[in-house]
């Protein structure tokens, strides 16, 4: 919260230089605008994040030229960028994370995950959960494992109503990555076939051997139009520029239409999990 407001702080100072050089208040600024005074107020001190529209109009009535533009709207992309770290957003356990993202999920028609690290959250069998919040719990130091390994299974329950999109793309690297006992993680390839069959779902896997236009440097998820989330190894971040969820939207239909769906993509996850042990009671995690 502190870097973000620093940095609407910084923004406004830069929009109040822009003012003082034309040699108008504040107030009339306002008034050219058809704005409050205190919305030219708000923006200067770093209140309130400007919009692509408000930055538009202000370089506008200050007269700056398109360069100054354009320079002013990159950084307000930066400034939009949402970075949580994991110290923070872990401080009261892994389940308290999982029931914030059952919230964002309720309000999402369409998911698309691209994931090149692990099976997605929404498909993961209580032993393969498990087995993923005990690795996260050596390293953030977390001990409600069962808790969470319940949250996120509660989450699933929205793959079951009608009317929501789920679209899953996977690696197979990500597919075959050996983060639990051999038995368990056939189990979960099993779990994954099952799920792709539902209405709501769709998976996808991408092989190494796919010619790409762009590498995949690291998973995401966008959430309809609005918010893309990307996990790195102490934070997440959070995208809601328009441009920016666009950009996200375009590789993933890229990576899509390149990839191996219905019947292909099943048959390849058979495949994987043939190659890989039954699953017994000993090869379960607790």
């Amino acid at each position: 919260m502190t870097d973000q407001h620093d940095g609407r702080t910084g923004f406004g100072n830069r929009l109040r230089l822009l003012r003082h050089d034309t040699g108008l208040s504040g107030k009339q600024l306002a008034e050219r605008l058809g704005w409050p005074a205190s919305k030219v107020s708000r923006l200067e001190n770093g209140r309130q994040t400007a919009s692509t529209a408000d930055v538009e109009a202000w370089t506008g009535a200050v007269g700056v030229g398109a360069e100054v533009r354009a320079e002013l709207l990159d950084d307000l992309r930066s400034l939009r960028v949402e970075y949580a770290t994991w110290r923070r957003q872990l401080r009261s356990g892994f389940a308290p994370r999982q029931r914030a993202g059952r919230l964002l999920e309720e309000g999402t028609i369409t998911l698309r995950e691209f994931q090149t690290a692990l099976v997605p959250g929404l498909c993961q069998t209580a032993d393969y959960a498990r087995a993923i919040f005990e690795g996260n719990a050596a390293i953030h130091g977390q001990r409600d494992v069962e808790a969470a390994v319940r949250e996120r299974l509660r989450r699933q329950e929205l793959l079951y109503q009608p009317g929501r999109r789920f679209r899953f793309l996977i690696t197979e690297a990500a597919l075959r990555a050996r983060l639990c006992p051999a038995g368990v993680h056939r189990a979960q390839l099993d779990r994954l076939l099952v799920l792709a069959g539902l209405d709501t779902v769709e998976v996808a896997v991408l092989p190494p051997s796919t010619e790409l236009t762009h590498p995949t440097i690291h998973s995401f998820d966008v959430f309809d139009e609005k918010l893309v989330l990307v996990e790195t190894f102490n934070s997440e971040l959070g995208m809601r520029d328009a441009e920016d969820v666009a950009l996200y939207v375009t590789l993933f239909d890229t990576y899509w239409a390149l990839a191996e769906h219905g019947e292909a993509a099943t048959a390849l996850i058979t495949r994987f999990a043939l190659e890989l042990p039954p699953a017994t009671t000993g090869n379960a995690p607790h």
